[in-house]
């Protein structure tokens, strides 16, 4: 009864906005080409060690190798997109990067980071990318010229190998915004394959007006990165993730660091509020693997547009 409902709905909306009897309004929707407004795609979401020394050569090697490894998996699953938590290649401890540190927090000192070896594990993921043809958005710091901070950055690179875009984070912690980066204000979409991603770091899942901003750039799934070291913190991060795919009917990615996932792994939750996917829930690294789904015809995100304005 709600499919007949709504397809009547359709038809006569048709047939007033194009003057076409109820028949011939009818017949145009029900043709085979209407069925395109259903995409889908298989997204692969990862939680990853947590590498927090960024003058340490060899973590950094041993994360970019750690990120290829998933990536292989991913591919193996079928997977055409894979997303990674904020700081997958490191994340830069504050108190390590404090120039009067550790003891206390001060500015952070950004030459001690070993930006050749993260440039060189960056290249050798994008090359992997291309020859996996798998999209790969993973976290990562990104070097400006000094004495600019960096930005805490989520870097979207293409199943050619190519960085298309790259987010911002823009709702920065005290720390962050006292200490270490540079905030951005622009939102960032991408599409792949008729599906469209928007994209959140940090502490941002606090922030509801940047989820229903998504909502209204026409985001089908929200790619939501953050570190994960405390286990404590994860329960309001992961209620916050449901309620945004729920209130905004899309998918958001929730991808976290591997200690965190023995309160709540990463995960991928679909527009009813509920997780399609989880990783392993043992503090192990791991992915988790779900089809997204986009049907364009919905009715219910264009009634919530009605009913906000």
């Amino acid at each position: 009864m709600i499919q007949n409902g709504n397809l009547k709905r359709r038809v006569r909306a048709r047939a007033a906005k194009t003057g076409e009897s109820y028949t011939a309004a009818l017949h145009h929707i029900r043709q085979p080409s209407a069925k395109l407004a259903i995409h889908s795609i298989r997204l692969a979401v990862a939680q990853t060690s947590l590498f927090k020394d960024p003058r340490d050569k060899f973590a950094l090697r041993a994360s970019g190798t750690e990120l290829r490894a998933l990536m292989m998996d991913a591919h193996r699953a079928g997977a055409r997109v894979i997303h990674f938590p904020e700081g997958a290649t490191c994340s830069p401890n504050k108190r390590l990067m404090s120039e009067s540190g550790p003891k206390e927090i001060g500015p952070s000192d950004w030459g001690r980071y070993d930006w050749a070896t993260l440039r060189s594990e960056l290249a050798a993921t994008s090359e992997l990318a291309k020859k996996l043809k798998l999209w790969t958005v993973l976290g990562s710091v990104h070097q400006l010229t000094p004495p600019h901070r960096p930005h805490n950055s989520l870097y979207v690179i293409s199943d050619c190998g190519t960085l298309v875009t790259r987010y911002d984070e823009r709702m920065l912690s005290n720390t962050k915004i006292s200490f270490m980066y540079s905030p951005e204000k622009l939102p960032v979409t991408f599409e792949v394959y008729g599906v469209r991603f928007g994209c959140a770091l940090g502490m941002e899942s606090h922030y509801p007006e940047l989820f229903t901003e998504y909502e209204r750039l026409e985001a089908d799934c929200v790619l939501f990165s953050t570190t994960g070291e405390i286990p404590s913190a994860a329960p309001a991060f992961a209620a916050e993730v449901l309620g945004h795919a729920a209130t905004n009917m899309y998918w958001v990615s929730y991808a976290a660091h591997a200690p965190q996932s023995v309160a709540i792994p990463a995960g991928i939750a679909s527009p009813d509020g509920r997780w399609a996917a989880q990783c392993a829930a043992d503090g192990s690294t791991s992915i988790s693997v779900t089809d997204v789904t986009i049907d364009r015809e919905h009715p219910a995100r264009p009634w919530r547009r009605s009913a906000r304005a």
